[in-house]
């Protein structure tokens, strides 16, 4: 069956850094864009970047560009999020997510706090 595994989130301080992992099985994850969608205290989900089948497109929402870096290894069937500069904003739980919207995780997330 379809698993998507998020790991990598923690407690780190304003402009700190973490790496977020996810680990796919059970689909042809080649044949999938790939997408990580947060959900912060008390607020709705949102979209925070997709990357294409084989990386040729990587898109980012408006808050987090330039700041995090998607990118998969189709080799190892694995996404990565790269965050940099976090703030306290970016705190939220963490999913990835396979296709198309609407990017609905069906998947446990991983928490990422962002304090002092």
């Amino acid at each position: 069956q379809v698993q998507l595994v998020e790991s990598g989130g923690g407690l780190v301080q304003p402009g700190g850094s973490l790496r977020l992992s996810c680990a796919a099985s059970g689909f042809t994850f080649t044949a999938f864009r790939m997408n990580w969608v947060r959900q912060g205290p008390g607020k709705g989900l949102e979209w925070v970047s997709s990357i294409s089948m084989w990386s040729h497109s990587i898109t980012y929402a408006d808050s987090v560009e330039g700041r995090f870096t998607t990118s998969r290894d189709n080799a190892k069937n694995m996404l990565y999020l790269e965050m940099n500069d976090l703030k306290p904003e970016d705190t939220a739980v963490y999913y990835c997510t396979r296709g198309p919207p609407p990017h609905s995780p069906a998947s446990q997330g991983t928490q990422v706090t962002v304090s002092s």
